[in-house]
């Protein structure tokens, strides 16, 4: 029997003990983050987490934002928790990241569920199926997957960090800013982020390597490492990837363009190879990373504008990032070319996506659309600050990216809980959408058709 990985249906299997029945997977992910923030907190509320003592609200906020692997804080890493609080926030940050990936199996088979396939997501090859056999070691190879980058990420900057911070602080930075940055967390121990690094080629790269394999997510990561040939990857792998790296050339190229001259981003370094390396880290990591190398504060209106989309959009499914997803930014993209060119049909390389797909793909955005609206809504009662501000720390939170303008800070009590609920909408909202999208019952009832206008 073959299941796919990711679009898993759960029902009870005869001999099940009755405390299982019942029993909905993402409300239980849900509770779960919820202990899990609760638990942070009261681990940074501890006097020694801090430097001085942190308000209910700081802890909350800054366990929220570790477990959400967001990055958006209100009290400064490096500089007010102690080695003991860092250590809770990057316990925190691992936990949220590798918790969403591994939980569509993990809680199936720890709850003596059985798996059966009820739907596809893109097409037959969407994503690799694997055997029933072997789903009991598939928590088990994301976790193999998650360290072995991990301590890839640690040596390579270790080369770097060691030399100048000495043995001990430099293996601390390195661990620190590799957990952070594959989990796409965005968490620093300097209050500018990466900004010291800004001209640092191995650091720069070595940090965005490490994002961008945890926003491809396991699924894509390994088939890449299996197949090893463009012509053998399923279509699902092939958009991802091709999408991926168009919108971070696009994402690059605009940044520099829009930057260049800006003597308080770009315009302040001398070379050119050093505007293309900072333009290239700042057009990467508004998908979810949440670095940055240039002061965010100070980039053009364009600039911001252009975050606002690549936040939105985020990174693949089943990766450490957040956002809608690139394969339904992708789908709306492709639907409507489809549409415009008068093909009812939407298709990838050769194969065609089902109208349930493309109409996931509709409420994925929508959703997401109506959580960012709202959350402007709230923040612009609230808060007295400039619209774009404010539209930039929403859509920061609900892609989980932790990019901020500066903001957080100045929210106050009922801002913070708006942009708290939001990080936590935005980390488990796609799983919980998709979870009900594929389980619901379909109607068996039909009405005859009738043209409606659009546009």
């Amino acid at each position: 029997m073959k299941i796919h990985f990711l679009d898993l249906v759960y029902h009870q299997t005869p001999g099940t003990t009755p405390n299982a029945k019942g029993i909905n997977p993402p409300r239980l992910l849900l509770e779960a983050f919820l202990v899990l923030i609760g638990l942070g907190a009261c681990l940074l509320k501890l006097p020694f987490a801090a430097v001085e003592p942190v308000t209910w609200m700081e802890a909350a906020f800054t366990a929220t934002s570790a477990v959400t692997v967001t990055g958006l804080v209100v009290v400064d890493t490096g500089s007010q928790y102690t080695l003991f609080g860092q250590l809770v926030i990057l316990a925190l940050i691992q936990l949220g990241g590798l918790g969403l990936m591994t939980f569509a199996v993990l809680t199936a088979l720890a709850l003596g569920f059985k798996l059966r396939l009820e739907h596809q997501l893109v097409a037959q090859e969407a994503f690799n199926e694997i055997s029933l056999q072997t789903a009991r070691r598939a928590g088990g190879s994301i976790a193999l997957f998650a360290v072995t980058a991990e301590a890839i990420g640690i040596v390579l900057l270790g080369l770097f960090f060691v030399p100048e911070l000495g043995w001990t602080e430099g293996l601390y930075q390195a661990l620190f800013y590799t957990i952070s940055a594959f989990n796409n967390a965005g968490f620093a121990l300097s209050p500018d982020s990466l900004s010291a690094y800004v001209e640092h080629p191995g650091i720069s790269l070595s940090v965005t390597a490490l994002f961008i394999t945890g926003g491809l997510g396991y699924i894509v990561v390994m088939e890449l490492f299996d197949k090893r040939c463009w012509s053998r990857l399923s279509v699902y792998v092939k958009v991802i990837l091709l999408a991926t790296l168009l919108l971070n050339l696009f994402a690059t190229g605009t940044i520099l363009l829009l930057e260049f001259g800006n003597p308080a981003t770009l315009g302040a370094l001398d070379s050119f190879w050093d505007k293309l390396l900072a333009a290239w880290f700042q057009g990467v990591t508004p998908r979810t990373a949440g670095f940055n190398t240039l002061d965010i504060g100070a980039l053009t209106a364009g600039t911001s504008v252009l975050m606002l989309l690549l936040m939105f959009v985020g990174g693949a499914p089943n990766s450490t990032a957040s956002g809608i997803k690139i394969s339904t930014f992708v789908i709306m993209l492709a639907a409507t070319r489809s549409f415009l060119r008068g093909n009812l049909n939407v298709s990838f390389f050769k194969r065609s996506l089902s109208s349930e797909t493309v109409l996931k793909a509709l409420a994925t955005a929508t959703i997401g659309m109506a959580v960012v609206f709202l959350g402007v809504l709230s923040l612009s009662i609230l808060v007295e600050d400039e619209f774009l501000d404010i539209a930039f720390e929403v859509v920061s939170a609900f892609g989980t990216v932790g990019l901020s303008r500066g903001t957080t800070s100045e929210l106050g009590t009922a801002g913070q809980l708006i942009i708290m609920a939001i990080m936590l909408i935005g980390r488990l909202g796609p799983l919980t959408l998709g979870y009900t999208l594929t389980v619901r019952r379909k109607s068996r009832v039909r009405y005859a058709k009738t043209e409606f206008p659009v546009g």
